[in-house]
């Protein structure tokens, strides 16, 4: 799928009317699905509990909290893209503390090219944490398929009186004989004497 295919959701923090009135524009349309507006850190947070977005646009100065530290939370919590817009004389001071931690930075003012341009550079990243994550899911899903099919093994060691070996061609003949997977084999084995642990028999 293209990035012109995807669509994101994009929570938009600032408190310039100004500001939202020249942004909002942009997001308009494809690929940007979602857009909420909030005015304050505080509400940002509440609206980040009740869902995840894709993109988050802060715009500093902000009324409650500093939006330098609420952009460095939100890298290092979640996987948001974040975009902060600051004044330019602060943007040297700020853009290592930021960009350090993966906050996309631009100064203020700013064109409406170089906001496009940073709109794609986020779509770009969140494709990348996108794949990244679904990396980690595919890792974590292999981990739990191994503690499975060692559950499964014990029982039958324990219940069969098989020899590990025995158990583990077991398991990938099951599997073989009836097009299941490891992991949905180890689970019938588990299922079938009810989800008990093995007895430890001792030597």
């Amino acid at each position: 799928m293209s990035l012109k295919e995807r669509s994101y959701s994009v929570l938009l923090v600032s408190a310039s009317e100004s500001f939202n009135g020249a942004l909002l524009p942009l997001l308009s349309g494809p690929p940007y699905t979602l857009v909420r507006q909030e005015a304050s850190v505080g509400a940002a947070r509440r609206a980040l509990l009740e869902k995840a977005f894709d993109f988050v646009i802060v715009n500093a100065p902000l009324p409650d909290e500093t939006a330098v530290g609420f952009a460095v939370d939100l890298c290092r919590e979640g996987e948001s893209v974040v975009l902060l817009l600051v004044r330019r004389e602060m943007y040297p001071e700020i853009y290592d503390q930021a960009a350090e931690q993966g906050v996309f930075l631009l100064p203020k003012p700013t064109s409406r090219q170089m906001a496009i341009q940073a709109l794609e550079w986020m779509a770009s990243a969140r494709e990348r944490l996108r794949k990244a994550g679904k990396k980690t899911m595919t890792l974590e899903e292999k981990m739990e398929e191994i503690r499975l099919v060692n559950r499964a093994k014990w029982l039958l060691i324990d219940k069969e009186e098989m020899t590990e070996p025995q158990a583990h061609r077991a398991i990938e003949k099951r599997a073989m004989d009836r097009c299941l997977t490891r992991r949905q084999v180890a689970e019938d084995i588990i299922s079938s004497y009810g989800a008990c642990s093995p007895s430890r028999k001792n030597p």
